[in-house]
């Protein structure tokens, strides 16, 4: 499997996303259809299990307590309700339920147990478990990992030199530090970003030379177009045009050939031809459900009619690990 390096230049990238978009397109389906099923979409359900007041300033977010937004704060949820929540969307095909809370960072406390139970309530129904839950340390991602958590969230969001116009409240290194303590507990990473920001095409080849130089790759890597919320910095920013969104979901796809390229927020944004262009291109994920956390998503019934028309199925749980297994064996 050469086509899996984890040494690529900037300048490498540069000359694959910068490649005519038809051409690039053909590239990164014929390593997608080497490396992954194209028929098979992955069904993710994405829930903010705590909603706002977070005391970190990321511009895109509208969960910043320090932003007026239209985002009310709610407590943390029950185990009940998420295991009630897993339950319907197991029943509408989803392999993956992906819990997110805003918080600055994960603390040692009851709310933390809670979510362990959480962890534990959804993996007993035999769905992927993902979290996205701030920094953590290794012995709480170890914590997560015991109580049947298979993968941990934590965006880079954007390139290291743009990373202090969007965020000033942690560094970069941080952000690596907590994926270097989920890896070392034995976690599946995902990690990826969002353009849409006001970044350069150079921020955007920055922010994938960062995820290829990790080693392993992100098993999964989440492309976001920014949804421009009112009362947020970056909240009068333009609707990307379809065609960076395509073309990133394809530079993706090439330089981590084996992970799963998740198209992720922006999809309300998107008609059916450019999602069927990005599933082309190798993006193999996609979140169902009303929202993302806080932010709009197309209609799950919308959703099956686009996965029937394309002829895609769903693409079934833990098939990293089956995969792995396969290899070791």
């Amino acid at each position: 499997m050469s086509d899996i390096r984890y040494n690529w230049t900037k300048e490498q990238i540069a000359e694959i996303y910068n490649t005519p978009l038809l051409e690039l397109v053909y590239k990164a389906a014929t390593l997608h259809r080497k490396y992954h099923n194209p028929n098979e979409v992955q069904i993710s359900s994405l829930i903010s299990i705590k909603t706002g007041g977070c005391p970190e300033d990321c511009a895109y977010c509208p969960q910043a307590a320090r932003y007026h937004t239209e985002v009310k704060v709610q407590k943390l949820m029950s185990v009940d309700e998420v295991g009630a929540i897993a339950d319907k969307a197991q029943s509408m095909g989803a392999s993956r339920l992906c819990m997110g809370a805003a918080w600055r960072e994960v603390r040692d406390n009851k709310d933390f147990d809670r979510v362990l139970d959480m962890v534990k309530t959804v993996n007993a129904k035999g769905m992927e478990v993902c979290a996205t839950l701030g920094m953590v340390t290794q012995e709480q991602a170890q914590k997560l990992a015991d109580a049947g958590l298979y993968a941990y969230n934590h965006n880079v969001d954007t390139s290291e030199e743009n990373y202090s116009h969007i965020i000033t409240t942690r560094k970069y290194e941080d952000r690596l530090n907590t994926l270097h303590n989920v890896r070392k507990a034995g976690l599946t990473v995902c990690s990826g970003g969002i353009i849409g920001m006001g970044e350069s095409i150079d921020d955007r080849i920055g922010m994938l030379l960062t995820l290829s130089h990790l080693n392993p790759h992100p098993e999964s890597v989440p492309i976001n177009a920014l949804v421009p919320v009112e009362g947020t910095p970056l909240g009068d920013q333009p609707i990307i045009e379809s065609w960076e969104m395509i073309r990133m979901i394809a530079t993706t796809r090439i330089v981590m050939a084996d992970s799963v390229v998740r198209l992720s927020a922006g999809r309300v944004q998107m008609n059916k031809e450019t999602q069927a262009f990005c599933f082309m291109a190798g993006a193999n994920s996609i979140f169902m459900g009303e929202k993302l956390l806080t932010t709009p998503n197309p209609d799950a019934n919308e959703d099956k009619k686009m996965f029937d028309v394309l002829g895609l199925k769903p693409r079934e749980a833990f098939q990293h690990r089956a995969k792995r297994e396969q290899v070791e064996a």
